[in-house]
């Protein structure tokens, strides 16, 4: 979920429902995730909203990329989505969208990579929660 602000007067432009793998670390530093195509698209006043990417969704679900276990978890997902927008609860409740990092913190630095981070990564497993 993402709420993208004009960077001027932190209002907000949209907000963005990505529908993916959670992230999961991987040996070293790798990090990996699926984005699942779908996305939820909400206007700045929450009134209004459309799905992005339906066509190319229902093509990793005609090729088995997303199978019927993910996909019955993305709907539980969409509903829940939905749900909190309609009820205005979660991230879709007042206030959220105008906190911003506190300007006098320190960007974060950089870590170094550890010996054989650059190696092909193995195969991802399906997620299994």
């Amino acid at each position: 979920m993402y709420c993208f602000q004009n960077a001027t007067t932190k209002e907000p432009l949209r907000w963005y429902v990505n529908f993916e793998h959670p992230y999961r670390r991987r040996p070293g530093l790798g990090i990996d995730t699926m984005d699942l195509a779908l996305d939820l698209v909400v206007t700045p006043d929450l009134m209004g909203r459309y799905w992005k990417d339906t066509e190319e969704y229902a093509q990793l679900r005609r090729l088995g990329v997303v199978d019927d276990y993910a996909g019955r978890q993305i709907e539980r997902a969409c509903g829940r989505a939905i749900a909190m927008l309609d009820e205005r609860t979660g991230p879709f409740a007042s206030g959220w969208p105008t906190w911003a990092p506190d300007p006098s913190w320190p960007l974060p630095t950089l870590p170094t990579l550890p010996p054989g981070a650059d190696e092909a990564a193995t195969a991802m497993t399906p997620y299994r929660p």
